[in-house]
């Protein structure tokens, strides 16, 4: 059985960066069901557990701000795990002798706010001690004291995500009465599929997002 949670998630800055635009980040205009569901993941999340965004509210009205951040062009070195083993200690870091400095501009979202209702369901990972009133006592605990494994964000590193739970309140968007059509929007990876992403027709009605399960009718690859 499904146990759902609301949470209240807001920020001064995001970015949910649509994959079309190559060299400057250009955010979505509303937090994306793969975004919402790394927050959830963030706070609380086993094998046994899978995460399903059911919707997301829109609570503040949607703005844009230009910015330009500082990024590096090269990447840390993965090495392999026998490389590691059989060599010294390896530091995983990456020098900048000024050449690999980039400022690039990015089209963000600022001063957001949103309502996400989602649910978990048991995978086939679970353990016979694991059930669903065990981990959303464990999820709704620790969302209550504003506890996670690691800083939720809303689309970038740099831009944390504050929030809490709600457990009466019904959320109110900004947009009740609105119909908006977002366009194709990425609806999640499917790592089991050689990493894969998946986009579904986005369309905010009163203010709310109801994102499709993947692999639902209309979902595309």
């Amino acid at each position: 059985m499904p146990y759902g949670v609301q949470i209240r998630v807001w920020g001064d800055y995001a970015c949910f960066t649509r994959p079309e635009m190559k060299v400057e980040r250009v955010s979505y205009d509303v937090m994306t069901p793969s975004a919402a569901r790394g927050i959830l993941e963030a706070i609380h999340w086993k094998p046994a557990i899978s995460w399903y965004i059911d919707a997301i509210y829109v609570l503040r009205p949607i703005r844009f701000d230009n910015i330009r951040r500082n990024e590096v062009a090269g990447r840390v070195p993965k090495f392999k795990p026998e490389t590691v083993m059989k060599n010294e200690k390896r530091l995983f870091y990456l020098v900048d002798e000024g050449d690999n400095r980039q400022q690039r501009a990015a089209t963000v979202l600022r001063d957001v706010e949103y309502v996400v209702k989602a649910h978990f369901e048991l995978t086939k990972n679970a353990g016979p001690d694991d059930n669903a009133g065990k981990h959303l006592a464990i999820f709704q605990r620790r969302a209550r004291k504003g506890q996670f494994f690691h800083q939720p964000c809303l689309g970038c590193r740099e831009f944390p995500a504050f929030f809490e739970l709600l457990e009466d309140e019904q959320p109110q968007s900004c947009y009740d009465g609105v119909e908006k059509d977002l366009g194709y929007m990425l609806l999640d990876i499917d790592f089991a599929n050689n990493m894969t992403p998946m986009f579904f027709r986005a369309v905010m009605r009163n203010g709310v997002i109801s994102p499709p399960r993947p692999g639902a009718q209309g979902v595309r690859a």
